[in-house]
C-alpha cells in the first residue's frame, strides 16, 4: 500500500462532559495539529497517490469550517462530546465527501483508505481511520 500525507492545523474551543475530563469539562481552547495519510494499492499513471496540493486544499478547507470556533455552539455537533478521537472521525468523514465531490482531482477516486490523526501536544495524539468506500 502506498501513502502520501499531508499536514495542516486548527485551533479550537470546547467544553467535555463527564468526571473524567476534569477541568475540560470547562470552557477551553485546543490547537492541533493533523495530519492525513492518504492511502492506495498501486500509483496512478503519474506515478503518485495523490496530487499533494489537492490533498493539501482540501484538508485546509475541511478544517476551515472548524477552526477558531467553539465546537459546543455548532449544530452538526450538538451533543457529542467533541474530544480528540470524535474530532478525527469528524475530518476523516469529512475528507471522505471531499473526494466523492472530485476535490482531489481525477486521481483521489482511487484513494482505498485514510488515516486522520489529530495530535493534541507533543506527547499524545488521536486517529481515525478507515475505507473510502464502501
Amino acid at each position: 500500500m502506498y501513502s502520501v500525507t499531508v499536514r495542516d492545523h486548527m485551533m479550537i474551543a470546547h467544553s467535555l462532559k463527564g468526571e473524567v475530563f476534569g477541568p475540560a469539562q470547562r470552557l477551553h481552547g485546543a490547537t492541533y495539529v493533523v495530519d492525513v495519510e492518504f492511502r492506495r494499492r498501486d500509483l496512478d499513471p503519474s506515478g503518485i497517490v495523490v496530487d499533494i496540493g489537492r490533498a493539501s486544499d482540501a484538508l485546509h478547507r475541511v478544517l476551515a469550517d472548524l477552526n477558531y470556533r467553539n465546537l459546543d455552539g455548532l449544530p452538526e455537533l450538538a451533543g457529542r462530546n467533541t474530544t480528540t478521537e470524535v474530532l478525527a472521525h469528524v475530518v476523516f468523514d469529512r475528507l471522505v465527501e471531499a473526494i466523492r465531490r472530485g476535490d482531489l482531482g481525477p486521481g483521489g477516486g482511487a484513494v482505498e483508505q485514510i488515516c486522520v490523526t489529530l495530535h493534541e501536544s507533543h506527547v499524545a495524539a488521536a486517529s481515525f481511520e478507515g475505507r473510502v468506500k464502501d
